[in-house]
């Protein structure tokens, strides 16, 4: 930005995620110019950190599988996520979220991503998860690649704080670079694709009740800027008090793993999805299971089986059967460990009893966590051992486990048969907010009287207007789809206008 032009753009994106990509990408293939603003010195947001599935029915990878899907099984699938939330669901946004997918995908594929699968993950009644290959960043790495061929200028350590307006029309962004304050005026629209709020307080405080907004994100840096601007340009959130969570989650691997040192080429990717096609059962499960470098959620299956949650002090601390992810938080550096004994370490070693679920694999047991989570498992002859893997003092972990046995009605199974088996440490996290602006399906946000705000679009979580994306895959969809509609809605809509023609068009 080194004369004044610079601060004059077309459209001015705000978050370079998943959906503020897909935005700047689609808008400048319409031959607009676009400067996407990123707060962080690195771009990539949430999606950056996600497992990097996508859930999607009808695609060509689908077809080349043999499996038979419709648009319709998957709309319908949806509510099976949705459950008693269901009334709460944009029916509306859900449409354009299934219909739409199917062409991500294989946008996402033009631009050099590569996808294996598509996995099952049920209850969907199709295998529709497909996964990227090699890791998350991958679609980063492509699509940063597309947006700056296509001349797209990248701002990065540029928060932006406030919309500027001429009359009710949004006109443009002030924001915050290195201490300095500057603005961009937008001729056509501004798009919000910011992220989610599960960082931010003082918004969770606003919509959440007390003891859950104090709980962790697990992206530190989705604190809601896209919300907030919503509101004060005159939008409403919809559904913000539907979260992802809280849910105890285990730390993600602290080191890289193989498959994240792994250069996110596509040559490299199409290897590797070779390479899978041929390796056997028994060696690709663990192979698969290289992928997992996330926060993997325990079940809850555990705690009914009889583990315990004890925390850095050795001690149990809540009745593990009743809401124990809100007592986490109260503990000593906010963590704890799930302690298990041989008899209930037993039961998950197979189907229905999982650790988790995983992506690529769709659930993990013990024996996964052995192989390759090595970091949060840990196995011992004795309470004393294992008490000096984990780091907590010997005495107060004998003593816990011996009097949570004592207590156990006649019949109970115990906690005592060796070896013994610790995972974690574990927090509780919210993963993200499901709460977004109201938009209509060109991705406009909408006023309280339901007519659109001249010159503002929200896509990802800032323009999910209601839509619930429980599920894996569906959340990362809706930031393509949506931010893909968001930048040509802009891109097309003449400056002074919104437009107001189909989004398939």
């Amino acid at each position: 930005m080194a004369n004044a032009a610079a601060f004059e753009t077309d459209i001015a994106v705000v978050g370079a995620g998943g959906a503020g990509l897909a935005a700047a990408i689609e808008a400048a293939s319409y031959g607009r110019r676009v400067i996407l603003l990123e707060k962080n010195e690195r771009i990539g947001g949430t999606t950056g950190l996600s497992v990097g599935s996508i859930t999607a029915a009808c695609t060509d990878i689908q077809r080349a599988k043999g499996i038979a899907d419709t648009l319709d099984s998957h709309f319908e699938d949806l509510s099976l996520f949705a459950r008693d939330l269901l009334p709460k669901d944009n029916l509306e946004l859900r449409r354009v979220q299934v219909e739409h997918a199917p062409e991500t995908i294989a946008w996402l594929e033009s631009m050099g991503i590569v996808f294996f699968g598509p996995m099952p993950e049920p209850p969907h009644k199709r295998p529709r998860m497909h996964n990227i290959l090699p890791h998350a960043r991958s679609y980063i790495y492509h699509l940063e690649k597309r947006a700056r061929k296509l001349g797209v200028e990248i701002l990065t350590s540029s928060r932006v704080d406030r919309l500027l307006k001429s009359g009710d029309r949004v006109t443009g962004v002030g924001y915050e670079s290195k201490g300095v304050r500057l603005q961009i005026d937008a001729r056509r629209a501004v798009i919000l694709t910011a992220g989610d709020y599960s960082a931010n307080k003082e918004l969770k405080g606003r919509y959440l009740a007390s003891d859950i907004a104090d709980v962790d994100a697990i992206n530190i840096t989705a604190t809601g800027d896209g919300h907030r601007l919503v509101v004060e340009a005159g939008g409403s959130i919809v559904n913000g008090e539907v979260i992802l969570g809280p849910e105890i989650r285990f730390i993600a691997p602290l080191r890289k793993t193989i498959i994240e040192l792994f250069p996110p080429w596509k040559p490299v990717a199409l290897a590797m999805r070779a390479g899978m096609s041929l390796l056997p059962p028994f060696i690709l499960r663990p192979f698969l299971m290289m992928f997992v470098t996330t926060n993997l959620q325990p079940s809850n299956a555990l705690f009914k089986s009889g583990a315990i949650l004890v925390n850095k002090a050795g001690q149990r601390f809540c009745d593990e059967r009743d809401n124990p992810v809100l007592a986490i938080p109260r503990q000593p550096e906010r963590s704890a460990w799930i302690m298990l004994d041989a008899g209930i370490a037993a039961q998950f070693s197979s189907w229905p009893n999982f650790i988790s679920t995983a992506p690529g694999i769709a659930y993990a047991y013990l024996d996964d966590y052995k192989r390759n989570r090595r970091d949060i498992t840990f196995e011992a002859a004795t309470l004393e051992e294992l008490a000096g893997k984990i780091g907590v003092p010997q005495d107060k972990l004998v003593e816990t486990v011996k009097t949570y046995n004592a207590a156990l009605p006649t019949g109970m199974p115990r906690l005592n048969k060796p070896p013994f088996v610790a995972l974690g440490p574990a927090k509780s996290w919210i993963t993200t907010t499901d709460g977004g602006a109201r938009i209509s399906i060109l991705m406009e946000v909408l006023a309280a009287d339901g007519t659109p705000i001249p010159g503002l679009y929200a896509a990802g979580s800032n323009g999910q207007g209601g839509l619930l994306l429980e599920g894996h895959g569906h959340h990362l969809g809706w930031a393509f789809t949506s931010g893909r509609i968001a930048g040509r809605s802009a891109a097309l809509a003449g400056p002074g206008e919104q437009r107001k023609q189909d989004p398939h068009a």
